[in-house]
């Protein structure tokens, strides 16, 4: 056999491996180490902050065959939320926001998937400081799986929304145009078997 050949063959036969791991209902933990929400909020109407939470675990099920059977729970340490300001960062953690003594994480539940076109949509409760309501997220993936380090499969995610602060009487001390009330994020998810 050829190289050419036998190069084509082993590429064909690795993509056809990951194709498969995806060909029946699987469940993949999220890993923490390269996974992160990031947000931006509009600020006195004239800038834009941006921030990251990291700290996210937790489960995606995946039906290749029916995404609707497909499902995600997912929590993230709020206590971790950064602007690269530490003042910021210390208020963002206090009562007037994400309260974090009290409700140190997030907690995300899908309640329904859908996909068509190429496209995933996610919809899901999410509880924020206590308040818990239904949130969007449009989702690009899952990947096709490849072997990661160790010799895992992994696969990733991207899912980005919008949320509106009054709908989780977020920040309520601190109305629009002082701090917007629309806040978009976008959650990037590695996940392993």
């Amino acid at each position: 056999m050829n190289r050419r050949l036998f190069t084509a063959a082993l590429s064909a036969a690795l993509l056809l491996s990951g194709v498969t791991a995806f060909a029946q209902s699987s469940s993949w933990v999220i890993d923490t180490n390269h996974s992160q929400t990031n947000f931006q909020i509009r600020h006195a109407g004239v800038s834009t902050v941006r921030g990251s939470i990291s700290g996210v675990t937790g489960t995606v099920v995946w039906d290749d065959k029916d995404p609707s059977k497909s499902s995600v729970e997912a929590t993230i340490n709020a206590t971790t939320v950064s602007t690269n300001n530490e003042k910021r960062d210390a208020h963002l953690k206090s009562p007037d926001f994400f309260n974090v003594e009290k409700f140190p994480t997030l907690t995300f539940k899908s309640t329904s998937v859908t996909g068509a076109n190429g496209k995933l949509q996610v919809i899901g409760d999410l509880t924020l400081a206590g308040v818990t309501k239904s949130v969007t997220l449009d989702v690009d993936g899952p990947t096709v799986p490849v072997k990661g380090m160790g010799g895992k499969l992994v696969t990733g995610f991207s899912a980005t929304g919008m949320l509106k602060r009054s709908d989780f009487n977020f920040g309520s001390k601190f109305a629009a145009p002082i701090l917007g009330d629309e806040v978009k994020f976008t959650i990037d998810v590695e996940a392993d078997k």
